[in-house]
């Protein structure tokens, strides 16, 4: 569950993931040439505040291309329902398809996806429960990710020494100015829309409640028992160990719990 390779075709969906990986890209090539290599050849910075950066970016981009090929948990056609949990189960409408509780049906994918939270076009794939995890380092490290670069951008006019410019032919030093312009301008927008992203998102868990759920109304307080936070975390996550929440490099095995704390959406 959650390794199997879920590719979506969807234009719109290609289109959004295809400007965040430029950003991506452009931060990855620009300001490590603008200001972490020349900074670190004068001595300003040092070797740590390069590695990372470079660790930062590959953290994203990883949990990036995972949560958008990872399967979010798509019902397979005639799924074996144990016995004790049938009565936790119910008929989609729209694919005729028996699924757990808890469960949507997404008319972009065109299938129903456990505990789905949304449909996201930034990955363009659905963000369900074998891959909720990988979005929410998504955000995490997106979020680090601009943080860095925004303060790299600052520090380079206002706090670091002034570079000795013996490369102005060079086409980065040339347009420097606007190059980083561009930069902080994309910084700014993906953190403050990344940022109230995984709020939202953060507290979604810490109430055990989907996107979809919230916006049905459908899950009141008194629908299902009140878990600790560490547990519905783990749940996403797939384990206990709290530094592993972290990790993108690894696969999710799920923790045995029950589909039906809450009403359907």
């Amino acid at each position: 569950m959650g390794q199997r390779i879920h590719f979506v075709v969807d234009p719109q969906g290609w289109c959004c993931m295809g400007l965040i990986i430029f950003v991506w890209l452009y931060n990855t090539i620009f300001i490590p040439k603008v200001i972490l290599f020349p900074h670190y050849e004068e001595g300003n910075i040092s070797v740590v505040a390069v590695l990372c950066y470079y660790f930062c970016s590959l953290f994203c981009i990883a949990s990036l291309f995972r949560a958008s090929v990872a399967d979010p948990g798509k019902l397979t056609e005639n799924p074996k329902i144990p016995v004790t949990e049938r009565e936790h189960w119910e008929l989609c409408n729209k694919c005729n398809m028996m699924r757990p509780k808890r469960s949507h049906h997404c008319s972009r994918c065109g299938h129903c996806v456990r505990r789905m939270d949304h449909h996201c076009p930034w990955i363009n794939n659905c963000v369900g429960e074998d891959n909720h995890w990988l979005f929410l380092q998504l955000c995490f490290y997106t979020q680090i990710l601009s943080s860095y670069t925004l303060i790299l951008d600052f520090c380079h006019y206002y706090y670091f020494l002034p570079l000795k410019k013996e490369n102005w032919d060079v086409f980065v030093f040339r347009h420097e100015l606007a190059l980083l312009r561009i930069s902080a301008f994309m910084g700014l927008i993906i953190l403050g829309g990344v940022s109230r992203l995984f709020y939202t998102q953060l507290m979604g868990i810490f109430t055990d409640t989907t996107s979809i759920e919230k916006m049905s109304n459908c899950c009141e307080d008194i629908s299902r028992p009140q878990k600790p936070w560490q547990q519905t975390f783990s749940e996403v996550f797939g384990t206990h160990w709290k530094i592993l929440w972290f990790i993108p490099f690894r696969q999710r095995h799920p923790l045995r719990v029950p589909y039906h704390f809450a009403n359907h959406a």
